[in-house]
């Protein structure tokens, strides 16, 4: 299956850069990319899980009980720029509220480290929080788990997002913004047929204007519409492969011959 995920939040990305964002601005940035990138699914026929903060739910509850009638709406904890351990099961209990689903999925902001123990204990089924290469100043997961697999002790499953399997090349939403469709294709195809699966994430934001704000280029990069013409060229060669797409708690479902996630 190829699993497409949006972390849907706050935009701050700029505040990490020494830019003050206000909250309107914040909401609106994202809500504008996620809205574009609802209608390339929806146009294209494609089922994803949306990994959304607790507070831009409160911000957008209509739009985040639509998107929950046909996609995945997983956590990705209360706030994007701070955390406290009982967040992880408030944000929980604020997605099922405005959606009516339940939430069986957790994704840390950042994918900052986190004891699995407490996503458990918060009542997730399964956490998709580590990229498994090594980029400096942020991860160093070269010998963790490369793809899915579950926690004996908690039964908790662990998704990390898809690198390719020798060099693990990670195939996350700066390589997409950065790299030639082609070269993209290429290492996600290759990467599909090894695994027999795919686990991709973007952001909402970076489909959105940000020409206004003072990021690094490899941040920056392709945005707005560009990036979303370019995700559809994507979709398409991927539907291609003849794998279908589908939500991380189908996938999950399939693995475990189990239902109600």
């Amino acid at each position: 299956m190829i699993l497409l995920t949006f972390d849907v939040e706050e935009f701050d990305i700029a505040e990490e850069y020494g830019q003050t964002v206000d909250l309107e601005t914040k909401i609106r940035v994202s809500t504008e990319g996620l809205q574009k990138i609802l209608r390339l699914l929806a146009k294209h026929d494609v089922k994803a899980t949306f990994f959304c903060t607790a507070f831009f739910a409160e911000q957008q509850p209509k739009l985040i009980a639509e998107l929950a009638k046909t996609h995945e709406l997983a956590s990705h904890g209360y706030y994007h720029s701070s955390f406290e351990i009982a967040h992880l099961k408030t944000s929980r209990e604020v997605l099922e509220r405005l959606s009516g689903k339940p939430i069986s999925g957790y994704r840390m902001a950042r994918l900052a480290p986190l004891d699995t123990a407490e996503v458990v204990n918060a009542g997730y089924v399964y956490d998709s929080s580590m990229n498994p290469t090594w980029l400096p100043g942020r991860y160093n997961n070269w010998h963790r788990p490369r793809t899915l697999h579950r926690i004996e002790q908690n039964r908790l499953w662990l998704l990390p997002t898809s690198v390719t399997p020798f060099l693990r090349f990670p195939l996350f939403w700066l390589s997409f913004k950065n790299l030639p469709l082609w070269a993209i294709n290429w290492l996600s195809a290759r990467t599909l047929q090894h695994d027999g699966y795919l686990s991709l994430y973007y952001h909402p934001w970076e489909f959105s204007d940000l020409s206004a704000w003072q990021l690094p280029a490899y941040v920056k990069g392709t945005d707005g519409d560009e990036l979303l013409h370019k995700l559809e060229a994507y979709i398409l060669f991927l539907k291609k492969q003849g794998v279908p797409f589908g939500r991380v708690q189908d996938f999950l479902g399939q693995k475990n011959n189990i239902t109600g996630i």
